[in-house]
Parts: C-alpha cells; structure tokens; sequence
C-alpha cells in the first residue's frame, strides 16, 4: 500500500501555515493523529513536529480512487498531502491552525 515519495517537496510544516495562506497551494507531510469520516466529507488531523492542521477530503473535489484512499488510511499512516488552505467554517480557538484548513487535491501513503 506505501507509496514513493518520489518528487514531492514539503513546501511547509503544518504549523507554519496560517489565514495568511489562504488560496495558496502547499505540500505537508506528517502522521495521521486521527481520521474522520462524515459520508462525503473526511477529515484528517496530520501531525507533524510542529504541531497538528487539518486536512480535508470532499468528494465532490476529488476522485472516487482518491477519496477510498483517504478512507483507508489510520492513525500513525503516514501521508504527504497536496492541496490549497482554505478559511475553516467553524474555527477552532484550541489549535493553532484552527482558523485554516487543507482542501487536498492529492496524497500519498
């Protein structure tokens, strides 16, 4: 199921992103803290050494193949994501990355 990691650049850790980001394309890489599955919608909370930012997998963004990927993956995987910091609907005061949050558009375990 690992996949190469091949021709990816990280482009930040996940706590150097912030609203300042937004519409930006970014690579993060990191463990997956935990996953949930909300029908069309997964988040991803990825954890790097700096700290935790959340990712999220619509299904009307990406493919199916995509989205089953995402569905697979559990705590520890790890995964390079690619995607675009969007502004979070429901903002989280606890984390430090808790206004922003990833749109993937890729991944890799």
């Amino acid at each position: 199921m690992g996949e190469t990691m091949k021709g990816l650049k990280r482009t930040h850790r996940c706590t150097e992103l912030s609203s300042q980001n937004i519409g930006q394309k970014v690579t993060v890489m990191g463990w997956v803290q935990n996953r949930r599955n909300l029908g069309a919608l997964i988040f991803v909370s990825l954890r790097d050494r700096t700290g935790i930012l959340q990712v999220v997998f619509n299904d009307q963004i990406v493919s199916q193949e995509l989205f089953d990927k995402a569905y697979s993956i559990r705590n520890e995987f790890v995964i390079a994501v690619e995607g675009t910091i969007e502004k979070r609907e429901a903002a989280n005061p606890n984390m430090k990355t808790g206004d922003i949050e990833l749109i993937a558009t890729d991944m890799r375990i």
